[in-house]
């Protein structure tokens, strides 16, 4: 690595212990920060509900002063009982057609982001992935922690071991690492390496738990598809510099893993975001090919990569209206 980033890796990467709650509380008194929580969610019915209830249990009931002060579902078209099952355990539940309805919604992890932004408040907004499973609640307060403590810290992402299937039985008796992640290894990180070595030292450049400032989220515009974590993460170095992005080791995620073909599509996404930033130009044909095996033999099926991106959600008048109300 860079000699600036094995500096940025030792001052800002951090565990989830080294900050207790009662400092966190105390913290959050004392400067009178809010803090809201973010799950989008599409079709998580067998996890959602257990994670709202960690976070409302250990983060919100029982405590002097609640560290998450909004816990927020969006239902970006759930088929199954995500809505109910995220309201009966303790979340506001928003489906994503319902927020600003004057721009018609477009499928993708970042769109529900985006529009997150309209109806949550926080100063601090983080945002958790709905099909975590064994969740802990220090997800949540350890990204949210440097936030609260270091001033000059805008951004925090999660970092952990991500096991593969049956793998997390060597993991856990320290045996093995986890081999989950592997559009992360496979396009993410050659990517950040290669183009922004000032990112290198990010363990999980693609992971959905990050806590930000609201004060830069507004400012930055959301890839609508599956590049939005790297997008955010380039121009957040962009907009504030690697001294105002840390990460917080938070031990172990298990979560639902998705079969090669869709992480291809996830690939060509976040690349075709890399793209976009290096040059602004466009892509001749942002589509890609994948092959499934018919009865007859191999059988092309194509897919458009998601291109479209929001703007900074300042530049909205829904939510610099909602400002001045």
């Amino acid at each position: 690595m860079l000699e600036e980033v094995e500096r940025w890796f030792a001052d800002r990467s951090w565990s989830a212990a080294d900050r207790p709650l009662d400092q966190l509380l105390s913290a959050k008194r004392a400067a009178g920060t809010t803090v809201s929580v973010v799950l989008p969610a599409l079709d998580e019915e067998e996890t959602v509900g257990a994670i709202v209830e960690v976070i409302r249990r250990d983060l919100i009931e029982g405590l002097p002063v609640p560290l998450v002060d909004e816990l927020v579902v969006v239902d970006s078209g759930s088929t199954d009982r995500t809505a109910e099952v995220a309201a009966k355990a303790g979340a506001r539940v928003v489906h994503r057609d319902d927020i600003l309805p004057r721009i018609p919604a477009v499928h993708g992890k970042g769109e529900v982001l985006w529009r997150s932004l309209l109806v949550t408040t926080g100063d601090i907004v983080c945002f958790v992935d709905a099909d975590l499973r064994d969740f802990s609640s220090a997800f949540v307060s350890g990204i949210v922690g440097p936030l609260l403590t270091e001033p000059d810290v805008q951004f925090v992402k999660a970092m952990y071991d991500r096991p593969l299937g049956t793998e997390f039985d060597g993991l856990a008796s320290g045996k093995t690492h986890g081999q989950g992640g592997r559009v992360t290894e496979l396009v993410a990180r050659p990517l950040l390496n290669l183009h922004w070595p000032q990112l290198a030292g990010f363990v999980q450049p693609l992971g959905g738990e990050y806590a930000v400032r609201r004060t830069l989220l507004e400012r930055l515009p959301f890839p609508v598809g599956y590049g939005v974590e790297l997008g955010l993460l380039v121009d957040a170095l962009h907009t504030v510099g690697l001294d105002a992005l840390a990460q917080v080791d938070v031990g172990v995620r298990l979560h639902r893993h998705q079969d090669g073909q869709a992480l291809g599509r996830m690939a060509a996404a976040i690349y075709r975001t890399a793209q976009l930033r290096l040059s602004r130009g466009h892509l001749v044909r942002p589509e890609l090919t994948q092959f499934e095996r018919g009865p007859n033999g191999f059988v092309p099926c194509t897919y458009a990569v998601d291109t479209e991106e929001r703007p900074p959600m300042a530049g909205v008048k829904e939510y610099s209206g909602r400002r001045v109300a």
